[in-house]
């Protein structure tokens, strides 16, 4: 990294599941550079939903780096999901027909319910590992499919975790990681946080400040989603052995399925 930058930058890995994020630091300057970076990280930064783009730079090898603004910030506590800022940058992305041109130009086909269930079929399968919850829960899927089709697509995050939402010391919020970025109903965003950090009783209030009305047709798709995303949770703990969390993502999944209203 730092052969292109320099000798007086100091690069170092910023961490993260990829390792391919580093800081570079130069005095007083510091950026945050990625190697393969989402590809529309351009139209993200020019709607503010990311830090600025500063340049990009092609290595002789193919690799692409990026370099953004560093921004001195931190992520979202668990309670601050509620935030109107979070439901109106949420609800500005999904409706970014900008964002959702550019993917669609880079050849991504929209994440459907059957390719869901045809994904998790083949993940199950490659695990040969038979599981009586997880069965009941693909059940439920393909019961549910047709009646979770829904016409609009938008670009969806897919991974809407509060460590991936930053504020600015200067208060400006931030949805960073577009790594796993797909094309798909936007339910497939909004079932996961709010299942996870919104009360019930505080939907309706929520979805409004992102720019729609909580109705029975969404609560079948966000709770269609959260399923699926959780069986996926499911596979990737059991793939790598961490049976605490197999257990404990089963044991929220029985209580998903319990669910009889959707």
């Amino acid at each position: 990294m730092g052969i292109f930058l320099g000798d007086d930058w100091h690069v170092t890995p910023a961490g993260g599941a990829t390792g391919e994020a580093y800081i570079a630091q130069q005095g007083d300057q510091k950026l945050f550079l990625k190697r393969n970076s989402s590809p529309f990280l351009a139209v993200l930064s020019a709607e503010g939903i990311v830090p600025k783009l500063l340049w990009t730079k092609r290595l002789e090898s193919g690799d692409v780096i990026t370099a953004q603004r560093w921004v001195n910030g931190r992520e979202l506590k668990s309670y601050e999901m509620n935030g109107t800022n979070v439901a109106q940058l949420l609800g500005k992305i999904h409706r970014s027909s900008e964002l959702l041109d550019m993917f669609k130009r880079i050849g991504n086909s929209p994440l459907t319910p059957n390719i869901i269930i045809e994904n998790l079929q083949k993940k199950l399968s490659s695990l040969q590992s038979y599981d009586e919850v997880l069965e009941h829960g693909l059940i439920y899927l393909f019961k549910k499919k047709d009646k979770v089709d829904h016409p609009k697509f938008v670009v969806c995050h897919n991974d809407v975790n509060h460590n991936n939402w930053i504020l600015s010391e200067s208060g400006e919020l931030y949805l960073i990681d577009w790594d796993g970025a797909t094309v798909a109903d936007p339910a497939l965003d909004l079932g996961l946080l709010l299942y996870l950090y919104i009360p019930e009783l505080q939907w309706d209030s929520w979805l409004n400040q992102y720019g729609i009305t909580l109705s029975n047709d969404l609560q079948l798709r966000m709770h269609w989603y959260v399923v699926s995303q959780t069986i996926f949770i499911i596979l990737w703990h059991m793939q790598r052995n961490e049976q605490n969390e197999v257990d404990r993502w089963v044991k929220y999944l029985v209580e998903l399925l319990k669910d009889n209203t959707l």
